[in-house]
């Protein structure tokens, strides 16, 4: 007998493997928005798959942004342990619009540096994979997109687990994006 998961990725086109890696990063969504400690460890095996998700794909930042996530995996949980109050309810905290400007300023700046870097590199990077037996990566794919979408995932990763409420601003943004370059 089929598993379910089976006919959910003939359905989608994806396989068991990224359905599973996609449950587990809902599951991680699920269990933040109760501010779950639990979390973080769906974050942590979900980021595992999609390393190699990722890598396969020929998404370099992005393969890069999921070893990010499994270090923040790592940091949420002890960030979130420790912000805390007596009751063991997570403290949430709100940014002024000049935390904001410095944010989005400092992501669209990285953004131009890492895409000019990769439209640099790109000749290289695609040898090197070919002579490493990893068959040929076309790193330039979208350069920009897939900058925005590493930087912006990096930021509001990071305003997840120091307990910043405007996180979900971010990651509407960033997920929009993401999902057209996916």
């Amino acid at each position: 007998m089929d598993s379910i998961a089976h006919y959910i990725s003939e359905a989608l086109g994806s396989s068991a493997f990224e359905i599973t890696a996609a449950l587990l990063a809902f599951a991680y969504l699920a269990l933040a928005i109760r501010r779950s400690l639990w979390c973080w460890l769906c974050a942590l095996i979900s980021t595992v798959m999609y390393i190699i998700v990722m890598a396969r794909s020929g998404l370099v930042m992005d393969t890069l942004l999921q070893l990010y996530y499994l270090i923040m995996a790592i940091y949420g949980y002890l960030e979130w342990r420790r912000g805390q109050d007596g009751g063991g309810e997570l403290k949430i905290v709100t940014w002024r619009w000049r935390q904001h400007a410095v944010a989005i300023s400092i992501v669209m700046a990285l953004t131009a540096l890492n895409a000019f870097a990769l439209q640099k590199l790109a000749p290289f990077i695609s040898s090197f994979s070919v002579q490493m037996g990893l068959g040929y990566v076309q790193i330039v794919r979208s350069p920009w997109l897939d900058s925005f979408v590493t930087w912006g995932s990096v930021l509001t990763t990071w305003m997840v687990a120091r307990r910043v409420l405007e996180n979900w601003l971010y990651w509407i943004v960033v997920d929009g994006i993401a999902a057209g370059l996916y």
